[in-house]
């Protein structure tokens, strides 16, 4: 594993059952700076294997590693998980505190975020009367909060209207900057295609094309072709 590894995942099979494996051979890397697009249609394994790099399966076999300076991730779930009797201020502050945020941190991160993603204003309120978009902006104040080397974001964009997507880019962009990884499954494949590095692509369980667009387009046997079509082709 190299300095600039911030997540190599190298999976020989996993299911939700003993020796039932549901993706097999799933190999890729996600570095420093990179954004890698997790794609591919329902059923097709995406979420099996972000399960299986989050250790969450009975059964796995082969490896997920961590890297990076503190070695730690943060995993932002496509349907957002909020308890019913805490604020929103309060689902902050216990993410911090489960990290050992030093107060003077937490509050001036969260601040940030809380402006950022235009939720300053219901920080006291209970989300579990939010919108659905409003929840899944919690979720990602909640993964950006503690500053990890490696994101892993489910479909980020559902709820989400077009400003909070631009606010979600924009923080993502940065974030990269800072030098995290981040590893994205999504159905959007048209802002997918403009703004991730690499892409993974997955059909029936198994990586049916890995790498750049160019390498992605290699595989479908179409080099002009978009992302979109590089699925259809492929899937």
């Amino acid at each position: 594993m190299s300095e600039a590894d911030r997540l190599v995942v190298d999976i020989r099979a996993a299911g939700y059952e003993e020796r039932e494996p549901i993706i097999r051979d799933v190999r890729f890397q996600v570095q420093a700076g990179q954004m890698v697009g997790l794609i591919g249609p329902n059923g097709a394994g995406k979420s099996t294997t972000i399960k299986s790099i989050l250790g969450l399966l009975k059964y796995r076999e082969g490896t997920a590693r961590f890297g990076g300076p503190s070695g730690r991730y943060a995993y932002v779930p496509e349907h957002p998980v909020v308890y019913e009797y805490l604020t929103l201020w309060e689902h902050l502050r216990l993410a911090a505190a489960t990290f050992g945020m030093t107060e003077d941190r937490f509050a001036d991160r969260a601040e940030t975020l809380l402006q950022r993603f235009r939720l300053a204003d219901v920080r006291h309120e209970l989300p579990v009367k939010f919108s659905k978009g409003m929840q899944q902006k919690l979720m990602l104040v909640v993964g950006f909060i503690l500053e990890p080397d490696i994101y892993i974001v489910d479909e980020p964009f559902i709820g989400l209207d077009p400003r909070a997507t631009k606010d979600l880019l924009d923080f993502l962009e940065a974030e990269r900057a800072r030098g995290a990884g981040i590893l994205m499954s999504t159905h959007v494949l048209d802002t997918a295609e403009k703004i991730c590095d690499s892409f993974v692509l997955i059909d029936g369980g198994s990586v049916v094309a890995e790498g750049a667009l160019s390498e992605v387009r290699q595989a479908a046997g179409d080099p002009q072709a978009s992302l979109f079509e590089c699925f259809l082709a492929l899937t």
